[in-house]
């Protein structure tokens, strides 16, 4: 669906349960997720509501696949979250251990990003994160958050950011790279 530089976009199937399950039940990759490790049925289910989100919305998190060696990584995507009684569109991720700090997840949520506001015409995206996560808080930074207020999600203090995309639209222009984005959508 997308490609980077180094990684292929695609929707998630139930042939990738064995190496997503891999990732989601480890605990250092999912120690903020509200979810917890995941074992095999729950990974299941969570593929089972990306696709279907990709059937209701046109988006959802997509396998994140290492051109290197054709590896599953992890995922990235926007997809529909309540926050309080309104049902927003979030940008989440989760990366295999082994390819933290590599900018991986950056590279996959502007591609993400690119595709949400640009094809699919989103008006705005959150990105939920709690404030001792610095790494994601980084990532969501160098994608073009920079807003967001403090508030409470399933009993978690998190940070609420906010992008739109008139600010992600004048940020790529600012950037001189908007028409050049790192994305092809096949």
């Amino acid at each position: 669906m997308l490609e980077t530089q180094r990684l292929t976009m695609r929707a998630l199937t139930l042939d990738d349960v064995p190496a997503l399950t891999a990732i989601l039940s480890d605990p250092a990759v999912m120690s903020y997720s509200l979810r917890g490790v995941c074992d095999e049925a729950a990974t299941r289910d969570f593929i089972a509501w990306c696709r279907d989100c990709y059937a209701t919305h046109g988006l959802g998190p997509w396998a994140l696949i290492d051109k290197r060696d054709a590896s599953l990584i992890g995922f990235c995507g926007v997809a529909p979250e309540a926050v309080g009684a309104i049902e927003q569109m979030s940008l989440g991720y989760r990366l295999a251990t082994r390819y933290w700090n590599k900018g991986l997840a950056a590279e996959a949520a502007t591609a993400v990003l690119a595709h949400a506001f640009g094809v699919q015409d989103v008006a705005s995206i959150v990105a939920i994160i709690e404030p001792s996560h610095y790494a994601s808080l980084r990532v969501a930074e160098k994608v073009g958050f920079a807003r967001f207020e403090m508030m409470t999600f399933h009993g978690r203090p998190v940070r609420l950011y906010r992008l739109d995309r008139v600010e992600w639209t004048e940020q790529r222009s600012a950037l001189g790279n908007y028409t050049d984005m790192p994305i092809t959508d096949p």
